[in-house]
């Protein structure tokens, strides 16, 4: 165990990595010496605009499409870290919503984290006779922790990985796998533009001040950014957290308080 975050000589591998807080991730583990960077996103143009003075392999794909996965266990010999990040928005109340809905949320926040963290357990055993160990962070959300009304799909699949995390948690320790997730709150992404009332929002007062808005209901006073969840999944990632698995670690500003 190092007194650092230093990830020299080692993988990790990152989904949503295009935007928000997967690019960050990536900015991150880049500026912590990781030598070889895994990058998955359906936005082509946002993975090639990352600029990182490590290895970058980019992939352009959809994280629900298993043939995906199933070519990439194939590809990935082996792994130390990863990300399980990508996401969409949607909201809707439950007894409104239409099933075509649920299942586009949850087929990305949901399947596709099952399919990212399945393909990437099996590449952290795959050497060392099964115990070569690492480490994932599966980014859930508060709402996850938090009934919100109006998110009925998106807040049912962040509570699925984030129990997801810890099952894989249980399951993995004695590999030497540690798995932790993370639930954000209000975080400065792209995510929000998914939501119609954000986007007239923003129309008529800015970004900023809607975000201001939004996070009156926060202690902190303010959203988080995305290298500030970086630094905390990097962490969570890294050596320093190595008696730290199957834990949801609550990173909202006292959102939840």
């Amino acid at each position: 165990m190092t007194d650092n975050i230093d990830f020299s000589g080692r993988s990790a591998l990152v989904t949503g990595a295009a935007s928000g807080i997967g690019a960050a991730c990536a900015r991150f583990l880049a500026a912590q010496n990781i030598s070889r960077l895994i990058l998955v996103d359906h936005d082509q143009t946002g993975l090639d605009a990352l600029q990182l003075n490590c290895p970058v392999e980019r992939y352009n794909a959809d994280v629900s499409d298993e043939s995906f996965w199933l070519a990439m266990d194939e590809q990935l010999a082996s792994l130390d870290h990863m990300v399980v990040n990508a996401g969409i928005g949607g909201g809707g109340e439950l007894a409104d919503i239409s099933l075509e809905e649920w299942r586009r949320v949850t087929s990305v926040n949901l399947d596709g984290a099952f399919l990212t963290l399945r393909t990437g357990l099996r590449a952290m055993k795959k050497s060392g006779g099964g115990m070569r160990g690492g480490s994932a962070v599966v980014v859930a959300s508060i709402t996850g922790v938090k009934p919100v009304a109006g998110i009925g799909p998106y807040g049912v699949a962040k509570a699925g990985v984030a129990h997801m995390a810890r099952i894989a948690a249980a399951e993995n320790a004695a590999h030497g796998i540690r798995v932790n997730a993370i639930a954000p709150g209000g975080v400065d992404t792209a995510i929000w533009e998914s939501s119609d009332n954000f986007v007239q929002s923003v129309a008529a007062i800015g970004r900023a001040e809607t975000l201001k808005a939004m996070a009156a209901t926060t202690p902190r006073g303010r959203f988080a950014t995305p290298d500030e969840l970086a630094g905390e999944i990097g962490f969570l990632l890294s050596d320093l957290a190595a008696n730290t698995t199957g834990t949801v670690h609550i990173s909202d500003g006292g959102y939840s308080f």
